[in-house]
């Protein structure tokens, strides 16, 4: 017998079952950018065009960031972001204001057809921590990043990324260990994790551009143990959650998209609104272990590149060192916790 909160689940690997018509998934997906195509050529006109041919590196950045962000749990500002920073000498609100506008197209894409495909997802964390890093995201933009010195703000992209690379090597340290198909425990509890990471995840959004996704894939990957091929279609839907409302409120509320910035924007929709999807598709059917390695080498690729290519002041270093140990030990105790181990469940 099982308590009315618990659930005896089947445990998997990585497996999934195979998607059906995936010949319709991509006509959809076709779909949806003929749309976005026409809308932009309509409303852009000459000067969208004219936009990607002077932009066509941040059009060629998106090229890979929309495939990471429809894929995996980064996101397209995982790969925008630094590049932007470092490489292109963006400033980071701009940096970050890009980051929401182009994950609004091209994860807006990648969760249609999510959704359409019916690709699997935790459905129950788009409600607990989806409308939660709404509020985060809302709050940290008019309160916390008028704030936050740009510096900090290149810094805090890296400790993000780095403490959810510590998560994966800490979770992916035995290859053989079975997953738990979606939460096997959903109570009190389980509702307040879920709402605490998804408002921090949104505040962080509200900093660097991403966020949402990353927070809540290690608290569920690490805590819950739910299967990273779960969790990371799941997480493209919530930063979709956030990104969306993220950029109306920087387009219409706080009035800071500047015109640069939608110029880079109107570089990247027709490259994100194709990409995007494709990488959710491509990674659907990806090995578990093949997008861990993937997010491994991105994340070990934005901490070097930090390393190199930023000049961090003391203060800033030693903080940055310090938020990253204790996010560290916060992922350490998460993938140490057992009351969520699949083997507590046993089969139905």
């Amino acid at each position: 017998m099982t308590t009315p909160e618990l659930k005896a689940l089947p445990q998997s690997h990585a497996s999934t079952a195979p998607l059906r018509r995936p010949k319709r998934g991509v006509q959809f997906n076709l779909l949806v950018a003929l749309i976005v195509w026409i809308a932009w050529l309509v409303f852009g006109g000459r000067i969208a065009i004219h936009q990607l041919i002077v932009n066509w590196r941040v059009s060629l950045t998106m090229v890979f960031g929309s495939l990471v962000g429809g894929g995996t749990s980064e996101g397209g500002g995982a790969i925008a972001f630094p590049i932007f920073t470092k490489l292109l000498h963006i400033a980071p609100r701009d940096a970050r204001n890009f980051s929401l506008a182009i994950q609004s197209v091209g994860m807006g894409a990648a969760t249609m057809s999510i959704l359409y495909l019916r690709i699997p997802i935790e459905r129950r964390a788009l409600l607990y921590a989806g409308l939660p890093g709404i509020l985060g995201v809302a709050l940290g933009a008019i309160f916390l990043a008028p704030r936050i010195p740009p510096i900090f703000v290149r810094t805090s992209f890296t400790v993000l990324v780095s403490s959810m690379g510590v998560a994966l090597l800490l979770l992916n340290r035995q290859k053989d260990v079975l997953r738990n198909r979606e939460m096997p425990i959903f109570g009190a509890r389980e509702k307040v994790i879920l709402v605490l990471a998804g408002l921090l995840g949104g505040v962080t959004s509200a900093l660097v551009g991403t966020g949402e996704n990353s927070v809540v894939f290690m608290v569920m990957v690490l805590l819950f143990r739910v299967d990273e091929k779960i969790v990371t279609p799941t997480t493209v839907v919530l930063m979709t959650m956030v990104t969306v409302p993220g950029f109306l409120l920087h387009l219409f509320l706080l009035n800071d998209f500047s015109p640069a910035v939608m110029g880079y924007w109107l570089a990247a929709v027709p490259i994100a609104v194709v990409a995007a999807p494709l990488g959710a598709l491509i990674c659907s059917h990806m090995e578990r272990h093949a997008i861990v390695h993937l997010l491994l080498f991105l994340i070990g690729l934005e901490f070097i590149s930090t390393v190199v290519l930023v000049s961090l002041p003391p203060p800033v270093l030693w903080f940055s060192l310090a938020t990253l140990a204790v996010c560290g030990s916060i992922d350490f105790v998460m993938s140490r916790a057992r009351r969520y181990l699949p083997e507590n469940f046993p089969l139905s």
